[in-house]
């Protein structure tokens, strides 16, 4: 014998049996019966008797026609249920039921959807007076639990609940302690290398669902309840509208919270620069939240609500997604066909890689019309973005070419347009993949060309943009007055331009045979640099156009008293400039000075032990030998340090 049921749950139960049994000679009735409450909990398990057994004779088939008397007795009690159907739903509709919804109970719940499904196919103006009363509550319920059942949309709260699930990486932006952004454009970046581009690059943290609940498991539930018994009585129409105007404003609601406002076009054009960084940035970021967490969620919640009718879900989630595809795209293409400027560059990068890269899933998330539409935007986009890419490298190598500052830099150091170019090239080629795709097919002429031979299309890109500012480095080098200064001008920038390259992705993008070449450079600087500095104080130390005489000639001290006069002169000169000169690579700057002792000592000791004698015991000796061979060795160290010395 069956356990008997629980208290207050035998109203329940009798109710149910006396419809289903009030139904038995209707086979399509009973079958909508069947699925509606099959739906309910596992209360209904305990009627042993609510449905007859398998093998069981089935009156509706035929098998054996029910008595006469048995047809008027099922009759009148399938009367009774409606009767009692009836009365439900107009007391739920009467003043007394008050504020109160069905769904707040669980029993309630259940006798409310068995009574709206025991109205179903039922005629009468009451009872279609009823059944529209029923629907419209449900509608009404289905609302009010659509909204109670949504997750906190605190921002707190839904970046802990969606980001958790992510595993985000973004564009690896160098951080202030290992690359040196000058240029106010590039401070922004400068600082993201924990966070974006990048702008930018995620990952699923495991190969389980990323998603969060947007509604709670029981609430869905409840939903696909209601839903089931509106679209077996023929309110799919109403369903889909009050779902998708629900869900549409939580995810609009959703994109707010994760930065991503809704901006016509002239409104991102008029936003200053600080401020749009920032709505890119949070742009990235929200679209792989969408598309691998919110979307992804809608469309499983959906699927289980909407589980009856295919149709009915698709067009559910189409309509209550669309609006929060819609904006993220609108703002993507005002973007793209925005005023270009080279501080974007990176931005509309990480933009790209996300939309190419999420493009896929987006698709799959829709079908038929709203799938070909949404293709047909992105991809446009992509273009349009990809045109942006395009065009703002362009512009980048014409500033370069263009820059016209006329300010030296005191002791020849590093200029910011070399630290500005070679930074923003280093961040062109964290992104080699997608702008191998872009760059392909876009044709430069470049003079020395046999450098780019069998180089990808971003490599040939930078080598144009490196050489335009080589190029630039070299008309600045002339701002200088001293040819000495200049060569150490040039050999600073040129060695920061290699450093640069040889320590990153870059080198493998221009070659060693292009490092090996720019380090010969160098090296000739170098040579330039001895050259110009040092000609004039060695020519001190020759021998040549002194007097041919021997001993002490009074000719011979006189013209070496000159030639000390004037090596002092000279080298002191140079001391006092170009201690406050800055060789930058310690290395550099340490094999520089080699080269200066390995020149000027043995020279200037060779010419102090041969003359020397010659003024020695003279008056004023230390006016002329001013120094040892070993002074000068000291304070060659000195030199090319950045001191800031007296005039």
């Amino acid at each position: 014998m069956a356990a008997a049921p629980p208290d207050g749950q035998e109203k329940v139960i009798a109710a149910a049996q006396q419809i289903v049994k009030s139904l038995a000679n209707s086979k399509n009735a009973a079958d909508d019966m069947i699925r509606i409450l099959s739906g309910f909990d596992n209360r209904f398990s305990l009627m042993s008797d609510l449905f007859p057994a398998a093998g069981a004779p089935d009156a509706a088939a035929g098998s054996e026609p029910l008595p006469e008397g048995d047809y008027a007795r099922e009759g009148d009690e399938r009367d009774a249920a409606v009767e009692d159907a009836l009365r439900l739903v107009e007391q739920w509709d009467s003043p007394a039921a008050g504020d109160r919804l069905v769904f707040e109970s669980p029993e309630d719940a259940e006798e409310y959807l068995a009574a709206a499904a025991c109205l179903m196919g039922e005629a009468g103006p009451r009872v279609e007076a009823a059944l529209q009363v029923a629907m419209a509550r449900l509608e009404e319920e289905f609302r009010q639990l659509l909204i109670r059942g949504t997750a906190s949309l605190a921002a707190e709260d839904l970046h802990a609940s969606l980001l958790r699930r992510l595993s985000l990486t973004v564009p690896t932006f160098h951080s202030a302690s290992s690359v040196d952004l000058d240029c106010p454009s590039f401070a922004s970046h400068a600082d993201e290398g924990d966070e974006s581009s990048a702008a930018g690059r995620w990952s699923s943290a495991s190969d389980g669902e990323i998603s969060p609940y947007l509604i709670s498991p029981d609430t869905v539930s409840t939903l696909k309840d209601i839903a089931d018994v509106m679209l077996r009585a023929g309110y799919g129409p109403e369903l889909c509208q009050v779902y998708s105007e629900v869900r549409r404003d939580t995810l609009m609601e959703c994109l707010a919270v994760l930065g991503v406002d809704k901006m016509s076009l002239e409104e991102v054009q008029r936003v200053e620069w600080g401020v749009l960084d920032g709505k890119m940035k949070k742009w990235i970021q929200a679209l792989r939240v969408v598309v691998q967490g919110l979307l992804a969620e809608e469309r499983r919640i959906c699927g289980q609500i909407l589980a009856a009718d295919a149709d009915a879900e698709e067009e559910c989630f189409t309509e209550a997604a669309k609006g929060c595809v819609l904006q993220l795209l609108n703002f993507g293409d005002a973007i793209a066909i925005g005023k270009r400027s080279s501080e974007k560059l990176f931005r509309i990068l990480g933009m790209y890689e996300a939309l190419a890269e999420l493009l896929p899933e987006l698709e799959a998330l829709f079908s038929g019309d709203a799938r070909d539409f949404i293709k047909e935007e992105a991809e446009g986009i992509l273009v349009r973005l990809g045109d942006a890419v395009r065009g703002t490298v362009a512009e980048f190598a014409n500033a370069i070419r263009g820059e016209t500052s006329r300010r030296s830099l005191p002791g020849g150091e590093i200029h910011p347009l070399t630290r500005y170019v070679m930074n923003y090239v280093r961040l062109l080629a964290d992104y080699s993949r997608w702008l191998n795709h872009l760059l392909d097919g876009c044709e430069t002429e470049l003079e020395n060309g046999g450098d780019n031979a069998d180089m990808t299309p971003l490599g040939h890109c930078l080598l144009i943009l490196i050489t335009h500012l080589l190029d630039k480095i070299e008309d600045k080098a002339k701002l200088y007055d001293d040819e000495a200064l200049q060569n150490i001008f040039l050999m600073n920038n040129l060695w920061y331009v290699v450093q640069k390259i040889k320590d990153s992705e870059l080198k493998s993008l221009l070659g060693d045979n292009w490092i090996r070449k720019r380090r010969g450079q160098i090296r000739r600087y170098s040579t330039g640099y001895l050259r110009s500095s040092w000609t004039r104080v060695l020519a001190c130390l020759r021998d040549d156009g002194l007097p041919q005489t021997t001993g002490s000639s009074s000719a011979l001290k006189a013209a070496l008293k000159e030639r000390f006069k004037s090596f002092n002169l000279a080298y002191e000169e140079l001391y006092r400039t170009q201690t406050a000169w800055k060789v930058v690579d310690p290395q550099l700057r340490e094999e520089l000075k080699i080269s200066i002792s390995e020149k000027v000592l043995p020279a200037y000791r060779s010419f102090v032990g041969r003359f020397r004698g010659q003024l020695e015991g003279g008056r004023n000796f230390a006016k002329y030998i001013k120094y040892n061979p070993e002074d000068v060795e000291n304070q060659v160290s000195d030199f090319f340090e950045g001191k800031k010395l007296n005039a």
